[in-house]
């Protein structure tokens, strides 16, 4: 589906780090210099899913195969963005491209990583790329609006569309972003060809010390406070030792390194299921001899459109699905067990997905 999350953040905060963490085929140079990504890295990412596994013992096949979202690394942002500095041209074009953001920040002293802004304040790093943000999209909003507006005497849906317009230049003139508007369905429609950059959903990580990562610290405290009223989720790991953890390959040794830190698991599954999340993406399962898999779809999705992400002549042809719930395929055990207690469903093409359904499509070439 190629849906993507992109990795954002000022300079040095460990953007790089993380992304070779969770990228399990590209790897981005992690270094101690200012704009050390500079063309955009891109990363399929596994999605940790214990469900999958749990089905392949039960059905033994001959592979398993996870599903996976994509995660860009950004170029590091700089203030003045909005009107060129730095990379900031590029930057805003590589984030306007991701369906969601996931922002890291600096929540760890270390004198031997450079920083340009002075002392640690995740607060301020924060306002910085947020503004810079808004700027942008305060930019686009005129431009949309001053159009509008020539058009709005004549035309009712001009007239409309400039009423949400000016709504919206009037929130991000407050420093406000666009995510934390109450905008309708139809309100979305007018701003939809702006791809506005404040509007994407955003997860926050708190790169803390080593020390810091499974308690917080201060400056993690004080980001939880300062995106207390954005709905959204803070995640507080530290990234090298996540890209260590990353790097090894025996789960013996991920295990023995993880005791050895206290860890139950990587904090890097959280982050990957709540990208995932944020995306609004939800996972169902086909079950055979051949392969047991899992297949990304939006949630609300109907089955011929679950169907589509096989393949789309399975979404033409559709006749019906056969569905099993996770949890009663896990119960009896297999298909044919379900089936024979009733609990295997024919279901239409008004059938909305649910996550985690044990899928079967019937279809016509």
């Amino acid at each position: 589906m190629a849906l993507q999350a992109g990795i954002v953040g000022l300079p040095n905060v460990g953007k790089s780090t993380l992304f070779n963490a969770v990228s399990n085929s590209a790897k981005a140079q992690a270094s101690n210099y200012r704009f050390c990504t500079i063309d955009p890295n891109i990363g399929l990412v596994d999605v940790p899913d214990a469900r999958l596994n749990k089905l392949a013992e039960l059905v033994q096949p001959n592979r398993i195969v996870p599903t996976q979202i994509e995660i860009v690394d950004i170029a590091g942002l700089v203030r003045g963005a909005s009107k060129g500095e730095g990379l900031g041209n590029k930057f805003l074009g590589n984030i306007r491209e991701v369906d969601a953001v996931i922002h890291v920040i600096r929540c760890f002293e270390d004198e031997n990583v450079l920083r340009d802004e002075g002392a640690i304040n995740p607060v301020s790093d924060k306002e910085i790329i947020d503004t810079e943000l808004q700027l942008k999209d305060l930019e686009s909003v005129e431009k949309k609006a001053s159009r509008a507006e020539k058009l709005a005497k004549l035309d009712p849906k001009a007239k409309a569309e400039l009423e949400v317009l000016l709504r919206c230049k009037q929130h991000l003139e407050q420093g406000k972003s666009i995510r934390e508007m109450d905008l309708s369905k139809e309100d979305l429609v007018a701003i939809a060809d702006l791809f506005l950059l404040t509007a994407k959903p955003v997860l926050y990580v708190a790169n803390v010390d080593e020390a810091s990562m499974h308690t917080g610290n201060k400056f993690s405290e004080m980001l939880k406070e300062a995106v207390k009223g954005e709905d959204a989720q803070v995640i507080v790991m530290n990234n090298n030792i996540e890209a260590q953890i990353s790097e090894m390959e025996a789960p013996e040794d991920k295990e023995l390194f993880m005791e050895e830190y206290g860890m139950k698991e990587p904090a890097l599954d959280r982050l990957i299921h709540s990208a995932y999340k944020l995306l609004n993406l939800q996972t169902y399962f086909t079950a055979g001899v051949q392969e047991v898999r899992a297949w990304t779809i939006h949630e609300g999705w109907k089955a011929p459109q679950a169907a589509s992400v096989i393949h789309t002549d399975f979404e033409k042809g559709f006749i019906k699905a056969e569905v099993i719930s996770y949890d009663d395929f896990v119960k009896y055990g297999s298909e044919a067990a379900a089936r024979e207690v009733g609990r295997l469903r024919i279901e239409g093409k008004e059938y909305v997905v649910k996550d985690g359904d044990v899928m079967h499509f019937r279809f016509n070439v």
